[in-house]
């Protein structure tokens, strides 16, 4: 059986895309919008060795596997043309390969995975966490390369979710405006003092100084953003404000601070660790002082809050847990934090990756100029699968605004939220 007839046998003749193999054999749609095309019987292999979604990642990020045509249509397109396959046809297709001598031999052969998996990601839940383990994994993640970034990002080198004011209003608008939304949120005022862990390349900490006044103190576990927003910072003239560290928020010294931010922090923590976490940050505060989570989320805490044999898990945060955002604001809560307020920013998230996702396909032949095709390939389909993630509900962004009480119990907040939303 040609590799043609297999996708037709698990997806119908009819399914709208083009399908390709190294054997001269084709099915689907010709001239379609989205075209698979196996390059080697290698894809096959992985994806028998690593079913779903690890599988196909696997062969797409070697090369054994290629993928015309927009990838988040071909995601979309794929997860619904797939969602009627059941184990007994996979399993029926298995031993149609299986007859095959090259694909059986290909098979037989279990691929180590593609360099850009990080090896240290499978672990017992125990040995997560430490300030070594954190600085390793965050520095898989983050210390790619900065003119990448730059290219993906954009401008405001910010990587997290943007807020989008208006239908139309652009990335860089909507990422400008998601600061500021969280410097209204926190009440910050000429002298005040802000903390932001997990400052990244030092979007929050450049907007609190610049636009407010603010004395502010950004910490990364990253090198090479530290280094980048330090850089940015003086440049900018706001090296009296602003400044930038590369350093565990553990390892913060400093307290007494008017305010606190995370934003994307806390996916990096750990459900174990997340009331220690909360903890140390209400401690930073002063009585009245606000602080705002700004985290991905999921749905519900049904299911397990991290997949440690997943793509995400294995090639992009590595120990990553998301937590819902119930939980989220228990933890904050307990940790001493009265809560003000909360809002899901889901359809933005969406948004801010499509963005991020046509500044890659802009910039394609330079992002795999420098950091190499593989980890280009990382990027184009964990962003793409990110946006179908949120678009269809699998994961959320959710903004909690928590306050330090007085001793009076007195929260020094408005009578009614006096931030745009």
């Amino acid at each position: 059986m040609t590799l043609a007839r297999v996708f037709e046998e698990l997806v119908g003749p009819e399914a709208p895309v083009e399908f390709a193999a190294y054997d001269g054999s084709r099915a689907g749609v010709p001239g379609a919008g989205i075209r698979f095309d196996v390059r080697s019987p290698y894809a096959v292999s992985y994806l028998v060795h690593s079913p779903g979604s690890l599988g196909l990642a696997r062969a797409y990020v070697s090369g054994y596997l290629d993928v015309g045509g927009d990838m988040y249509t071909a995601l979309s397109t794929m997860q619904q043309v797939f969602s009627d396959v059941t184990p007994g046809d996979k399993l029926k297709v298995l031993g149609e390969v299986m007859r095959d001598p090259l694909l059986r031999a290909a098979v037989s052969r279990r691929l180590d995975p593609p360099p850009q998996e990080a090896p240290f990601s499978r672990v017992p839940a125990w040995l997560r966490h430490s300030k070594r383990r954190d600085a390793k994994a965050i520095s898989h993640h983050y210390d790619v390369s900065n003119t990448f970034y730059e290219w993906v990002l954009g401008p405001s080198m910010a990587y997290t979710c943007a807020c989008y004011p208006e239908e139309h209003s652009t990335l860089e608008e909507a990422q400008f405006f998601k600061h500021d939304l969280v410097a209204k949120k926190l009440g910050l005022r000429s002298g005040m003092r802000l903390l932001d862990v997990g400052c990244g390349w030092g979007g929050m900490v450049m907007h609190a100084a610049k636009e407010y006044g603010v004395k502010a103190l950004g910490v990364t576990l990253s090198k090479q953003q530290a280094e980048w927003a330090q850089k940015a910072i003086a440049d900018r003239g706001l090296s009296e404000l602003a400044e930038v560290r590369h350093l565990d928020y553990r390892d913060v010294t400093e307290t007494g601070f008017d305010a606190v931010s995370s934003i994307g922090l806390t996916e990096h923590i750990g459900k174990a660790n997340l009331g220690s976490y909360f903890s140390f940050l209400y401690g930073k505060l002063k009585p009245g002082g606000r602080m705002l989570n700004h985290t991905i989320t999921r749905p519900d805490n049904l299911a397990p809050a991290m997949k440690p044999g997943g793509f995400i898990n294995r090639y992009v945060f590595p120990d990553g847990e998301l937590e819902g955002p119930g939980y989220i604001q228990s933890q904050m809560n307990d940790a001493g934090f009265e809560i003000r307020h909360q809002e899901n920013l889901r359809e933005h998230y969406a948004r801010t990756l499509d963005g991020w996702c046509r500044n890659l396909d802009e910039h394609w032949d330079e992002a795999v100029a420098e950091v190499g095709e593989g980890t280009a390939r990382v990027w184009k389909v964990y962003m793409a699968g990110c946006r179908l993630g949120f678009e269809r509900n699998w994961i959320q962004l959710h903004q909690t605004l928590g306050v330090k009480l007085d001793a009076q119990g007195k929260s020094h907040m408005p009578l009614r939220p006096d931030w745009a939303s």
